[in-house]
């Protein structure tokens, strides 16, 4: 957890959240409010959180909202970002493999932002994907996003197509993304950030962690091993179809056993 530990400060300004939250909420507000078996208030637990940006943004929409990351870090910073927006949502820090001790019996449960990759072999993931499955009611819905590894993996694409900035007062970061492809079949995802305050010089660092690269194939197969069924691809978190080729993202949903 040392690169999110390190990112936690300067995150929320790596990624454009009206900008994303516009784009993604539709789709993912629409796939939990179709699911049949909801009482409202809808309960919704995001694994993975982050600083907690879509955990509020349901608990603005009169979701319970809840949030888990094993960054102590980017917990502080969730629980920040609630407050300074006013609502109310639970944010632990736990990881893989700890969610079911802590929640439970929510509609759905939401692992975006290429968070499951983090996961380090097969058999880890089944028990992940276990672990998300207990936290559901019957019928709830696991939603996943991450990136194409099938396309990455085949156009051993290393660089990301875009940089990122962000800019408070005369504080100003820009942030460069790129995989090196590691003999054992894992992946290592750097963040190059470089910061400087006005027209001082240009500060630089580099975080990294390894990702198990899942396939389509993988991550459906053990979606089923870990008690899923009704799977549904997806090719962005617009709904568009997945495409292994061209598909820049890997969208699945899937639904906890009855």
């Amino acid at each position: 957890m040392e690169m999110y530990d390190s990112l936690s400060q300067e995150y929320d300004y790596f990624v454009n959240w009206p900008e994303r939250l516009a784009y993604e909420l539709p789709f993912i507000t629409a796939q939990i409010e179709s699911l049949p078996g909801n009482h409202p208030p809808i309960r919704a637990l995001d694994a993975a959180c982050g600083t907690g940006m879509h955990a509020i943004a349901l608990a603005r929409r009169g979701y319970l909202a809840a949030g888990a990351d094993l960054s102590s870090k980017m917990i502080e910073r969730a629980i920040a970002n609630a407050a300074s927006a006013g609502v109310q949502a639970d944010f632990q820090t736990a990881g893989f493999g700890e969610l079911a001790g802590r929640f439970s019996d929510f509609d759905t449960l939401l692992c975006l932002g290429n968070s499951l990759p983090h996961v380090s072999s097969l058999d880890e993931l089944v028990k992940t994907l276990a672990d998300f499955a207990a936290c559901l009611r019957p019928g709830g819905m696991l939603l996943v996003q991450q990136r194409n590894f099938d396309a990455v993996l085949a156009q051993r694409a290393r660089w990301m197509k875009s940089e990122r900035a962000g800019r408070l007062g005369e504080q100003e970061w820009l942030f460069v993304r790129f995989y090196d492809f590691d003999p054992d079949g894992l992946i290592t995802f750097n963040i190059l950030t470089l910061a400087r305050a006005g027209q001082g010089d240009w500060q630089q660092k580099v975080d990294s962690t390894r990702l198990y690269p899942l396939r389509w194939g993988e991550l459906s197969d053990a979606l089923v091993k870990a008690g899923f069924e009704q799977t549904v691809s997806y090719g962005s978190l617009s709904g568009e179809p997945f495409d292994p080729v061209n598909s820049g993202n890997l969208v699945i949903s899937a639904r906890a056993k009855n």
